[in-house]
């Protein structure tokens, strides 16, 4: 059996992971994927590790398509993910609706779970977002900082002290188990990342993952995308 391996940032594992057995069904071809911060998935695939599929944002597979490193026939966008703020499953939920409400929660938060702030495109992001609020020094000690959003969330699920707190991207909020979207990030602080898939110059399978490219965008998958998290 023809195996695909897809290197991912997480934001597209609930995409993905749902459609994964349909495709496999269809085609007999099975799907191993990786995912976790697109600036690890990026150096893995630079690495030459297996991969027919790689999907980051659109700025990376861009200039790894001028670098001749991903096929530039292939590249697709995938969807549009935004930023958003999460608790445990059940826990009261903050107002975030502005930057006062923003920054007052997160003042009050117990611990803040978030991923990679040098990798992750919503780790990045969410670190920015901490200097222009001015409150890194006054939270530095309750930052909780994991390799990808996945994991963020995961650990945030876990916290037994109450008062926690995270932020990555929507689509990785609504994939874990055990924690709620509370809202996006208020406009001020907004981030709206285009994910996009593209084939590496080195892909084994070629025509299945072209195939699996296009059968993630398929017109009769838009609502799955979109609750997803991937608009």
């Amino acid at each position: 059996m023809p195996e695909i391996h897809i290197l991912s940032g997480g934001a597209a594992q609930g995409l993905v992971t749902s459609l994964q057995a349909r495709f496999e069904k269809e085609t007999g071809c099975s799907i191993r994927a990786t995912f976790g911060a697109v600036g690890a998935m990026k150096d893995r695939m630079l690495q030459q590790e297996p991969c027919d599929v790689l999907i980051l944002t659109q700025k990376l597979i861009t200039e790894l398509a001028q670098q001749g490193r991903v096929l530039a026939e292939t590249v697709e966008p995938v969807g549009t993910v935004h930023t958003g703020v999460a608790v445990k499953q059940g826990a009261p939920r903050p107002d975030v609706a502005n930057a006062s409400a923003l920054r007052g929660a997160l003042l009050n938060a117990g611990s803040i779970y978030f991923p990679d702030p040098h990798r992750a495109t919503a780790g990045i992001h969410f670190m920015n977002v901490l200097k222009q609020l001015g409150i890194v020094d006054e939270v530095a000690e309750r930052l909780r900082p994991h390799p990808n959003g996945a994991t963020a969330m995961r650990h945030l699920s876990l916290d037994p002290e109450p008062g926690a707190i995270g932020c990555t991207q929507a689509s990785e909020i609504l994939f874990a188990d055990g924690v709620e979207l509370v809202a996006l990030l208020p406009d001020e602080y907004g981030l709206s990342t285009v994910y996009t898939a593209g084939v590496p110059d080195t892909a084994r399978e070629q025509q299945l993952a072209k195939a699996l490219i296009g059968y993630l965008m398929r017109p009769e998958h838009a609502d799955l995308r979109r609750s997803v998290g991937m608009n």
